[in-house]
């Protein structure tokens, strides 16, 4: 098994959704917002390669919208999602499988793009099966007002219209080398992959934890539907963490890949953090 970072560029989201009921006098001192109040965000895949399947995990936020759409985000960065899977030696239709932890515009927004004359939405990743599951793809069809912003048509519905789109159900997972948990307080039966590399385990942690500063229990984003449910789930994820010594990789973190945690008498703590590859 090999892994590959795939970076897709950075946008800007408010400091106080990213942090809800923490005071900006704290996480400002973590990622320092700009004079709109907006703070950078990585959007960081994962590609992995595990015998004749590679798979990517989650795929940014794509390049199909419009720009008044893209202004609201303020993309940037060099970095795309096909320029990054090239960079790591592959194409687009080398990818056999993209597993969709949920489907927020910034994590599905690549997985389709407009053919040549922009007539028709297409999978970007013509040979993959699209993994989701039943739970979490009837709530993102039929938005509640909450949610009606992040869950995008257009993004959502020609994954199924392709034939592409499969399930993943009861947490069976069709990798021999990567599980799920399965958690609701972000969203409705997000999917965290833990892959088993070698002998250690990584677990990818989507928006439970989106990064490293967020690992303190009531830091929790505005975006939750379940705020208080997310922090009963990130306990659950740090202890095992911790008990297991687990990689975290932080999907949003705008410097850090990944971390090592450790338990305390005051919770769960970083030991260190750093670039994936410094712990693998």
């Amino acid at each position: 098994m090999n892994l590959h970072i795939i970076d897709t560029g950075y946008f800007k989201l408010d400091g106080g959704a990213m942090f809800g009921v923490v005071p900006k006098t704290l996480w400002n001192k973590h990622n320092p917002a700009d004079e709109k109040n907006l703070c950078s965000w990585a959007m960081r895949c994962l590609l992995i390669e595990d015998g004749d399947r590679l798979i990517l995990v989650d795929t940014g936020l794509g390049d199909k919208q419009d720009d008044k759409f893209f202004g609201f985000y303020d993309l940037h960065g060099d970095a795309t999602l096909i320029g990054s899977i090239k960079k790591a030696g592959f194409s687009a239709e080398d990818v056999t499988d993209v597993i969709l932890t949920h489907l927020h515009f910034d994590h599905v927004g690549g997985a389709v793009k407009y053919n040549t004359d922009k007539s028709v939405l297409l999978p970007t990743f013509p040979n993959a099966t699209y993994w989701s599951n039943s739970s979490h793809w009837a709530w993102a069809t039929n938005p509640n007002p909450r949610e009606r912003a992040s869950f995008l048509k257009e993004n959502i519905l020609p994954i199924k219209e392709s034939g592409q789109l499969k399930f993943i159900e009861n947490e069976k997972s069709p990798f021999a080398n990567i599980d799920f948990i399965h958690v609701d307080g972000h969203t409705e039966q997000m999917m965290l992959p833990v892959i088993h590399y070698k002998n250690q385990k990584i677990i990818y942690a989507a928006d439970l934890i989106p990064s490293s500063f967020h690992l303190p229990l009531p830091w929790v984003m505005s975006y939750d539907v379940r705020p208080l449910l997310t922090m009963q789930e990130k306990e659950n994820v740090l202890k095992q963490a911790a008990e297991e010594k687990c990689i975290l990789l932080f999907e949003h973190d705008p410097a850090y890949e990944a971390a090592v945690v450790e338990q305390t008498e005051k919770g769960v703590k970083i030991m260190e953090r750093g670039d994936l590859r410094n712990f693998i």
